[in-house]
């Protein structure tokens, strides 16, 4: 891998590089890739094949920002739907407008021949910031605003992962409450719904797709168990990289930005780690995400 990433480090610096968009892209893509799966030693990668659960959260900036996560989720909806996958919420928390404050949910995919990759594998690259900016349409000046939300993305894990990660019963909080829906209107009399907070972490997973109490608690159980392992995987990175002696970057205020979608002054989507851009703004809130997703 290590020689792969070189290689391709040389094909960057040359003066021509450039001449073949297409070709140069295609080369960045694999880079990148290349680059995430060598930060964790490859480790994320036992996972691609299998499902995926994904959570939005809205940023600072009220009605505006959970506009944004509505849209971005009706985005990967549309895109789970030309790809044939299936898409279930697990847990949603809405505004009186729709706008989403988060949302949580799991995707699945039919069974792939070897050696191609699976919703998680697919999806990964989109775990990060994705910041809008247009014209807000809560504002009676018609003023120019910009948005961000955070998109998680975890693998569909089984129960293997729990001799990985160890999680002591005393160490969990586990709260029922009942089910809601858009607005925070109760649907469900009976409190079927489960939040699980990690006493130690301070981590939390919540479920209410489910009827049971018990099946909402077993899904819960596995996104904190996710979340768990992917902060794992995270202090690795950083492990390596204070070995390296690379300068650490502030996760405040979400500095970690992977796209922006821009819909005035002008129009423009860039993935600002390999660069590939788009003017085709509709498109891409359509769902139309190959461009930015490798397979």
């Amino acid at each position: 891998m290590a020689e792969k990433i070189l290689e391709l480090e040389k094909e960057m610096a040359r003066p021509d590089f450039w001449q073949d968009k297409e070709k140069a892209r295609e080369i960045l893509r694999e880079y990148q890739e290349l680059k995430e799966k060598s930060k964790t030693g490859g480790e994320s990668g036992r996972y691609d094949k299998g499902n995926a659960v994904l959570t939005i959260y809205s940023g600072a900036g009220g009605d505006d920002a959970e506009d944004w996560a509505r849209m971005l989720f009706e985005m990967y909806q549309k895109f789970c739907q030309k790809r044939g996958w299936e898409l279930k919420i697990l847990h949603e928390h809405r505004n009186d407008f729709a706008g989403v404050k988060n949302i949580s949910f799991e995707i699945k995919g039919k069974a792939l021949p070897r050696g191609k990759a699976g919703v998680y594998g697919i999806l990964k690259g989109e775990n990060g910031v994705h910041r809008l900016v247009r014209v807000s349409p809560f504002s009676p000046k018609k003023l120019r605003h910009t948005s961000f939300a955070m998109v998680e993305v975890l693998p569909e894990f089984d129960k293997n992962i729990e001799k990985e990660i160890e999680i002591k019963p005393e160490d969990l909080k586990i709260d029922f409450f009942r089910s809601s829906g858009a607005g925070g209107q109760n649907v469900n009399k009976r409190e079927t719904a489960v939040r699980i907070t990690h006493l130690l972490s301070g981590l939390t997973a919540t479920c209410q797709s489910e009827r049971q109490q018990e099946r909402n608690k077993e899904k819960a159980l596995r996104i904190l168990y996710g979340r768990l392992y992917q902060q794992k995987l995270n202090q690795m990175v950083e492990e390596k990289k204070e070995i390296r002696g690379e300068v650490k970057k502030s996760m405040a205020e979400w500095g970690r930005q992977i796209r922006s979608y821009v819909l005035h002054p002008y129009k423009l989507v860039k993935d600002h780690r390999t660069g590939v851009e788009t003017s085709d703004v509709e498109g891409v809130l359509e769902g139309e995400l190959d461009e930015f997703i490798k397979n």
